[in-house]
């Protein structure tokens, strides 16, 4: 490492912890330990966007620096973090070891931001997943300020976090979801009629998803896409279930932001919801939701949901959730007024309504949807829409960069079976000898996805991420 490269760093623990942009690789000296993970970590894009990485990307470069510090055989060296990619990989190496500071050197992400920015450094800012003009910029601090306010209210904990569990339910295979607030909100795919392979994408009917849905006490599923399969699947065994359908891509009238609010607020148990691909709508009205009731600001919740699942948030519903922050926060100190009364006994109500009424949500889009018009999108009902595109693009680039399982999981398998028909008894697979039972789905010669079997076997501790577990 030159002295040129030298005066490039920038300290980020005292004689001991540097990072720094370069032009090329360099090697380790007698008194240095450089690394670059450059190569080794990697943003799947869907379009133009390219970052920020996704949690476990963030825990395994967790785990790979404090190796480090805690090394004895590097005690005595300095240790360089560096990067020598283009202007992507470094806005992504600057999120990491920015994120780092602010998780592990209790570091404010002001004061993390300003070490990066310090050598006049300035760095790429993130973009969402769409294939047209970028709309919105995410930027580095809105990303560290996503990490500070998320170990604030407990969602990140590296030492309950299991990076394989992670990642192999973000896989299409094995489910597509992620927990956005763990305990609360679980963004994911939507389910579908039957099993199947579509356009090289698995889609899961939703028996598929009961026994994990019922192990972390999901209650209640809320659907913003058209009727791809018959509610009573999951209202027969349990589940809450709502209709809020927006068009794929646009953003929600106020009608059905508060629905949804009133809905979260008064769920049981955590709230699972989807879209067509879980990411564009079912990411607006979840950090609708997050800026009320956590005061995250948009580009904090944008942030957050993007680092749990990437893509969340596309097109003008960034603009749209940036022109509800206000309002919401509004709504939420409201909110929290008439619990804390209702708590001190001045209110005689036991279920608090989100719906304030001298309170609006600011926007154009007031009108609530006619039941003419709720599911008389042509493009959602005939067409190719922005989900199913999205979910064709996830699906190929999974396969791409499977190269076998690394987790104890596996992934999901499919196998083909003979006419026959499954029966249930309170959520559960049983057999025909069971008088109680019912026949939920009738199973040709098709594929039947085993994903019930891979989520009811293992369970996941989504409680986020100190760093050291393997």
């Amino acid at each position: 490492m030159t002295e040129d490269n030298v005066k490039k760093s920038i300290e980020i623990i005292k004689d001991q912890l540097y990072f720094a942009v370069l032009q090329q690789k360099i090697k380790s000296t007698a008194d240095r330990h450089c690394f670059c993970i450059d190569d080794e970590l990697s943003y799947e894009n869907f379009y133009a966007d390219f970052g920020p990485l996704n949690l476990a990307m963030f825990y395994r470069f967790c785990c790979k620096l404090t190796k480090k510090l805690k090394s004895c055989t590097l005690a005595n060296k300095k240790i360089v973090f560096y990067t020598c990619g283009d202007q992507k990989k470094q806005a992504n190496a600057a999120y990491l070891i920015g994120s780092y500071a602010v998780m592990h050197l209790q570091k404010t992400p002001e004061e993390a931001y300003s070490l990066l920015v310090s050598r006049n450094s300035t760095y790429l800012p993130f973009r969402d997943a769409s294939f047209g003009t970028c709309m919105y910029n995410l930027n580095i601090l809105d990303c560290l300020c996503a990490i500070y306010k998320a170990l604030q209210f407990g969602w990140l904990d590296f030492s309950q976090f299991d990076v394989e569990e992670y990642e192999h339910y973000e896989r299409a295979e094995n489910g597509d979801f992620n927990w956005i607030v763990p305990g609360k909100f679980l963004a994911f795919s939507g389910p579908h009629p039957k099993s199947k392979m579509e356009n090289g994408y698995p889609l899961h009917a939703p028996e598929a998803y009961f026994p994990y849905f019922r192990k972390h006490n999901i209650t209640t599923i809320v659907r913003l896409n058209k009727k791809m399969y018959d509610a009573k699947r999951f209202t027969d065994m349990g589940f809450e279930h709502h209709d809020l359908f927006f068009v794929d891509g646009s953003t929600p009238n106020d009608s059905i932001v508060r629905m949804f609010l009133n809905i979260c607020e008064n769920a049981d148990g955590a709230i699972a919801v989807h879209c067509k691909a879980g990411l564009g709508r079912t990411g607006t009205l979840i950090g609708c939701y997050m800026m009320k009731h956590y005061r995250l600001t948009a580009a904090e919740a944008i942030a957050w949901m993007r680092i749990c699942r990437p893509g969340s948030v596309i097109g003008p519903q960034q603009n749209f959730v940036e022109d509800k922050q206000s309002s919401l926060w509004s709504e939420g100190d409201v909110f929290r007024e008439k619990m804390n009364e209702q708590e001190n006994g001045k209110l005689a109500v036991t279920r608090i309504l989100s719906g304030v009424d001298d309170i609006t949500i600011n926007g154009s889009n007031k009108n609530k949807m006619s039941k003419k018009e709720e599911y008389n999108d042509e493009g959602e009902m005939n067409g190719i829409t922005q989900g199913d595109k999205l979910r064709a693009l996830k699906s190929k680039r999974q396969a791409r960069a499977s190269t076998g399982s690394l987790s104890p999981y596996g992934l999901g398998t499919w196998h083909y079976l003979n006419e026959r028909q499954i029966y249930y008894f309170n959520g559960r697979q049983c057999s025909t000898e069971n008088p109680n039972a019912n026949v939920v789905e009738n199973v040709g010669a098709h594929m039947e996805d085993s994903l019930s079997t891979s989520v009811n076997t293992y369970g996941c501790g989504f409680c986020y991420p100190v760093a050291g577990r393997r």
